[in-house]
């Protein structure tokens, strides 16, 4: 018997910000925004939605900075087409939104999966990027380093186990959507004491929503298959020049996903300034792990720029 899907309604969750879609790069993007000011786009993680940057939302409105949460195409009330999800096409669809809601420019900050998108905008789409954050990523270029240094650690071996497993079709699919499936990946990233059992099943509810588990998972399997396609060779090559805008690195001390030597050697490719914050006792969900202290770090880091 299969598991019931989720109406999109599941993650339209009601506060202090506006939900809307946002017409760009041929399809509609759906984000929650708050304030005004400074665009800063906030980019979520596998296997989550723009609600993970709930906290940062309410925080950098407060601020002075308009505050705009996206779902990344295939996830949450984005559209879910069959094709886009690379990272070039990704970075594309993010500047596009930019120019949609009206801003000429926007410091990006991409979380996990999305920290690669933030990665690559300097380069293929530098007009739109004046900054960018990276929580809990690598740069994309430093792939076999990280796996050099996953490959020496026990929790870093599961990972690694984990990213080969999603290659395979449909099996990764039923695994995400059923049981205790999103649960077990957010547990083995985090720290001590997240998720709660309501985090759990929020999003839980928003992997269910009809195609976002399949969606979600060809992010990764296009990154595993992009050094022998074309496409990914291209990009590779776009990145190596390095970005001129600032970047400041964000890694929870637990993380088992990304090495603490993988950010400090992200720095050969930071042209600009370039800063490195880990954050004690944390996972890989810093955001949500440790709100108040990703909060501080990102709103005193965007105060001098």
């Amino acid at each position: 018997m299969g598991v019931p899907p989720t109406d999109v309604s599941a993650v339209l969750v009601e506060g202090p910000w506006r939900h809307r879609l946002v017409a760009a790069h041929g399809a509609r993007f759906h984000v929650a925004e708050l304030g005004e000011g400074p665009l800063v786009l906030l980019l979520h993680d596998f296997p989550q939605f723009w609600w993970a940057w709930r906290a940062q939302v309410v925080a950098l409105a407060a601020a002075g900075y308009r505050a705009v949460a996206m779902d990344l195409r295939g996830y949450g009330a984005s559209d879910k087409p069959p094709r886009g999800y690379d990272t070039p096409t990704s970075a594309a669809d993010v500047a596009a939104v930019v120019r949609a809601l009206g801003e000429r420019d926007a410091v990006v900050v991409g979380h996990g999966i999305a920290g690669r998108t933030a990665w690559a905008l300097p380069s293929l789409h530098p007009e739109e990027v004046r900054g960018i954050v990276v929580v809990g990523a690598a740069h994309p270029l430093l792939s076999r380093h990280v796996l050099r240094e996953r490959l020496g650690e026990a929790s870093g071996l599961a990972t690694t186990r984990t990213a080969f497993a999603r290659q395979l079709p449909a099996l990764p699919e039923r695994r995400l959507v059923s049981g205790d499936g999103v649960e077990r990946v957010l547990r083995e990233r985090s720290g001590p004491g997240w998720p709660a059992p309501a985090d759990v099943e929020r999003y839980r509810e928003a992997i269910r929503v009809p195609f976002v588990a399949h969606s979600a998972l060809e992010y990764h399997r296009w990154i595993a298959r992009s050094a022998l396609r074309a496409d990914g060779r291209r990009f590779a090559a776009a990145l190596r020049g390095g970005v001129e805008v600032p970047v400041l690195q964000v890694r929870g001390e637990l993380d088992p996903t990304v090495p603490a030597g993988a950010l400090e050697a992200a720095g050969r490719y930071a042209r600009g300034p370039h800063r490195v914050v880990e954050v004690p006792g944390v996972g890989h969900h810093v955001p949500e792990e440790a709100p108040e202290r990703m909060t501080t770090t990102l709103t005193g880091w965007l105060a001098r720029w």
